[in-house]
């Protein structure tokens, strides 16, 4: 855990305790894979630039928390780090980086190919440092290939996957998921891949290098939709918020707010026609069969929501949820997090104290327990460059030496 006197992280608790993580990565990708294993209870060393750090450090809604090196976008995705202030170009900050690696069992970067490679630190140069070391890279395109050169944010690989023509309905569209969906993609792969290779080094000694392909990754999860083109020939089409495979099945209108409904079952549609008093849509042959549900779509929401429109969502999602019919409301993100079951979850941290901040810090644990608890960071995210020293004399340098790197701009 964290002692707020000493500044120090003390051993943890956690699955990944004894785990050294050096994360060298920047923005979202990269960092939310090391916090993953930050949550996990990894010592994860977060290896910045001294002049500036993570860009993710400069980003998010609050211009006083960007131009004090603490942006929003940084803390959501960096407790439970340490910062090492570190200039890789240097060659003082690169001998301070092997030495590191000789003592660490996983480095984690998302630069572009080849910037590792001529820095002299790619896996290659650093494996005889340490034999059974895991080295994961993220790219946007992965280390081959014809496009693995190219720069890479969400939006470009949100649109070169095919996320984007799947988001809209028939007559708007596409568009962009709200939120980076593929660096969030990208960096949860990256930590189940990393977690793998652990488990695997731990049965035969052996290190890894792991190429993760953000493109790749996020294919991966298209799921359904990819399916029925490749084994079906079904080319998916644009439906906004109904569901593909099922009516009703999809968002309504009632009379305050929207509701989602899956009556994906034969018997959860004939549940919910009895609920609002439409028992005879069960036999009409338009409705009767899953196949004419899906071709009569839209006469169906249209005589559903007649029904739903006397009630508000609140209410339709408990009355058809007690009758076994899944339903929810759609909430934002401040309702949500003030939700009974996020409030109950513990989906939350809280940070009171932050060096150079005034105020405290909440961000999401991991989405899971481990025996019964929630995953947590053993301390808040760090400012830039907070735990050089401490990190630099664990490695054995003395002050003299500290001071003179200082003073050569390698730290």
């Amino acid at each position: 855990m964290f002692d707020q006197a000493t500044q120090k992280i003390t051993t943890g608790t956690g699955l990944l305790s004894g785990v050294r993580v050096l994360d060298l990565t920047n923005v979202l990708a990269g960092p939310f894979c090391g916090y993953q294993l930050a949550l996990l209870g990894a010592d994860v060393i977060k290896v910045e630039m001294p002049e500036g750090g993570d860009l993710a450090r400069q980003l998010g809604a609050s211009p006083a928390l960007n131009k004090q090196l603490m942006g929003a976008s940084f803390l959501a995705q960096n407790a439970g780090k340490r910062s090492l202030a570190l200039d890789l170009k240097k060659p003082a900050g690169a001998d301070v980086f092997r030495r590191l690696v000789a003592q660490s069992d996983v480095v984690l970067e998302n630069f572009r190919p080849g910037v590792m490679e001529r820095l002299g630190l790619d896996y290659a140069s650093l494996r005889p440092l340490r034999e059974n070391l895991i080295y994961c890279a993220i790219s946007g395109f992965g280390q081959d290939g014809p496009l693995r050169k190219n720069p890479a944010y969400d939006q470009i690989i949100q649109g070169l996957s095919g996320v984007m023509s799947l988001t809209g309905d028939a007559n708007l569209g596409p568009f962009r998921v709200g939120y980076p969906v593929c660096d969030t993609i990208g960096g949860i792969t990256a930590a189940f891949a990393i977690c793998a290779a652990l488990y695997r080094r731990k049965e035969t000694g052996e290190g890894q290098f792991i190429d993760v392909s953000m493109l790749d990754a996020t294919l991966v999860t298209l799921g359904w939709p990819l399916s029925n083109w490749l084994i079906a020939g079904v080319e998916p089409r644009r439906m906004g918020n109904d569901n593909v495979t099922a009516s009703p099945s999809g968002t309504f209108r009632t009379g305050a707010g929207l509701l989602n409904i899956a009556a994906n079952k034969q018997e959860q549609f004939e549940t919910l026609c009895e609920i609002l008093g439409l028992q005879h849509l069960a036999s009409d042959p338009r409705f009767a069969h899953r196949e004419s549900r899906k071709a009569s779509r839209a006469e169906l929401t249209a005589l559903l929501e007649e029904s739903l429109l006397h009630r508000t969502a609140a209410e339709w999602e408990v009355i058809l949820n007690d009758a076994g019919v899944p339903a929810g409301r759609v909430l934002d993100l401040p309702d949500v997090l003030v939700h009974p079951q996020i409030q109950h979850r513990g989906l939350t941290q809280v940070f009171d104290a932050i060096p150079g901040l005034d105020h405290a810090v909440t961000v999401v644990r991991a989405g899971f327990k481990v025996s019964g608890r929630p995953a947590e960071a053993a301390s808040p995210p760090p400012t830039l460059g907070q735990h050089t020293d401490a990190l630099l004399a664990e490695l054995g340098y003395a002050a003299s030496e500290i001071d003179r790197m200082r003073a050569e701009g390698a730290l």
